[in-house]
């Protein structure tokens, strides 16, 4: 989706890999929902998982992305939809779609993309009810997701983009995050627009006509026999205000004759047969060239195999002669163009450069993040999910002390679970991918709410096993982490937050870290002291005589031992061999 041809490929070696788990903490984000839905669809297709239904997993998946989103790296998510679509986008959709169909039916019967589209749309509508329960800020699109993302972005409402779509540069992205991996040392795969601008000498006008040169969403065959590699050299001999006037040009075919026009060559000195330098040969014949009497007496010398002249004049002739080619290539390229009918599709470039993506006037009223609404959630995620109160709470959990952090943090009263649990202590620190976490305890609280109680969370066996095939699909990477310990919920916080939100915990869990230390560094200097005093300790290495003791030494006394180790010792440093030796030390 978005740029044709192996685009992705061309900004890979301008991707930063070096963002860690903290690259997103405490900043906003716009998510493309529908991106999160297709890679749901794609990675279901791919794997032999059957029983679950694919609605079923959206939801699913949704809910631990989001938790993980929010929780784990600390980002304030944005989640955009899909507007109606442009005409061009959906008669490029069905395209695709009988592209990729092994059976090729006429365009008119399009019933079975329709129903493909409305189950699409029946997914993002689920997902969207779970996002605001959840108190996620949802904003439709007029058009394309990833334009209002790119907007969001531009306009400075958000600091990154998450999708897979291309289209968010040429729509006016700075930052767009294609990949996310949470089992990983560096989770993100991002993409800064500087970047590109850097590495490529690319901007967004010269992204736009690359575009329309090799195929997009709303045009998926661009024109004919121009390719990516094709296209990036020839964008790239335009300046970026005139690329897209320049296609305009060449669409209508005014520009041909000004190219071939520009082509002026010049005529070239005559050189040496002899020695290659400038002149002819019967001037050196009476006179040597300069070149060639510099280094001797006698006149011109025969040119060596492979001589090339450096001259003004030769030089001149190589970029005659390059320039020449280059104008050649390009003739060849605007043929093409101007063979291409309908081109450029200035709705195409006006889709593009549109700087309005949504109905609203201003955006950031509508940008909040509201605690969820627990109790519908449990009940809807019950009823679509057949899921069990006691899992949806603890699988909750992480999202739930994340915000109670947050607002202690800011001074703001607030319960975690109905006011069932309250902060404990620190356990320990943990390290997860080289990042640091503070693994939270949290414990029951004697305090209810409206009268109701709720039970501890726990796993429910066949929750826990529908769960497990879930988990399969994406290998274990949005799995929340909570852990029941006597009652006890136990979390991974991100330790500057915990530092924040109580910073007396911090304090009393370092002193007990350093006391433990102190005792530690203690304990192991007076056991090595203890052990020292005895020949028999680990610590100590024993001699081959201790170790093999003589019944004969037991009973002889302490002189005669002595005498023995002397006769040893005086036996060993003798030239014996290896097996007399042994034999000497075992009498």
């Amino acid at each position: 989706m978005g740029v044709g041809g192996n685009f992705w490929d061309m900004l890979k070696p301008y991707a930063r890999r070096q963002e860690g788990f903290d690259f997103l903490r405490n900043k906003r984000v716009a998510v493309d929902l529908s991106y999160w839905i297709v890679q749901h669809q794609t990675a279901t297709t791919t794997t032999t998982t059957t029983a679950l239904n694919t609605n079923t997993i959206n939801l699913r998946l949704t809910f631990f992305r989001t938790i993980n989103l929010f929780s784990k790296f600390g980002a304030f998510p944005v989640f955009v939809s899909d507007g109606s679509p442009s005409p061009l986008k959906s008669q490029a959709r069905i395209m695709r779609f009988y592209r990729s169909s092994p059976i090729h039916l006429p365009l008119s019967d399009d019933t079975s993309v329709v129903e493909r589209n409305q189950n699409f749309l029946k997914c993002v509508q689920e997902c969207l009810e779970l996002l605001q329960l959840l108190g996620m800020p949802v904003l439709k699109a007029s058009g394309e997701a990833e334009g209002l993302c790119a907007q969001l972005n531009k306009d400075g409402h958000v600091d990154a983009c998450i999708t897979s779509d291309s289209d968010a540069f040429l729509f006016g992205a700075t930052c767009v995050i294609k990949h996310l991996s949470p089992n990983s040392q560096e989770p993100f795969e991002c993409y800064q627009m500087s970047d590109i601008e850097a590495g490529l000498g690319l901007k967004r006008n010269h992204l736009i006509a690359i575009a329309l040169l090799v195929g997009n969403d709303f045009d998926l065959k661009g024109v004919q026999g121009i390719g990516l590699e094709t296209a990036l050299s020839f964008v790239k001999s335009f300046n970026e205000d005139e690329v897209l006037d320049r296609l305009c040009q060449l669409g209508g075919g005014n520009t041909l004759a000004d190219i071939t026009d520009k082509t002026i060559l010049k005529t070239r000195f005559p050189h040496c047969s002899l020695c290659g330098h400038p002149g002819s040969k019967r001037s050196h014949f009476k006179d040597a060239c300069e070149r060639c009497s510099s280094s001797t007496h006698e006149g011109c010398l025969q040119k060596p195999n492979g001589f090339k002249c450096d001259c003004s004049s030769c030089e001149q002739d190589k970029k005659e002669k390059e320039q020449k080619k280059n104008e050649a290539w390009k003739m060849r390229i605007c043929k093409k163009i101007t063979t291409e009918p309908n081109f450029p599709n200035n709705e195409i470039i006006k889709l593009y450069l549109n700087n309005n993506h949504t109905n609203l006037t201003d955006v950031e009223p509508f940008i909040s993040w509201n605690n969820p609404n627990t109790e519908m959630l449990i009940d809807y995620l019950a009823f679509k999910l057949n899921w069990q109160p006691s899992f949806i709470r603890q699988k909750l959990f992480p999202l739930l002390s994340t915000i109670l952090l947050r607002n202690v943090a800011k001074s703001q009263e607030t319960y975690l679970l109905y006011g069932q649990y309250e902060f404990d202590c620190i356990q320990r620190t943990k390290v997860r991918f080289g990042h640091t976490f503070y693994l939270v305890s949290w414990k029951k609280s004697t305090q209810t709410v409206n009268n109701k109680s709720y039970t501890t969370p726990s796993k429910d066996p066949e929750v826990q096993e529908d769960y497990d095939e879930l988990v399969d699909i994406f290998d274990d990477a949005d799995v929340t982490n909570v852990y029941i310990d006597d009652g006890c919920l136990m979390t991974d916080e991100n330790m500057d937050l915990v530092m924040a939100a109580y910073p007396e915990k911090v304090d009393q869990f370092m002193q007990q870290k350093e006391s433990k230390e102190k005792k530690s560094r203690k304990t192991p200097k007076a056991k090595s002291a203890e052990d020292t005093s005895t020949p028999t300790s680990r610590s100590v290495q024993l001699n081959i005589t201790q170790f093999y003791r003589s019944s004969k030494g037991e009973t002889s006394k302490k002189s005669k031992d002595d005498d023995f180790s002397i006769a040893k010792r005086n036996a060993g440093s003798r030239k014996f061999s290896k097996s007399a030796r042994r034999r000497l030390l075992f009498e």
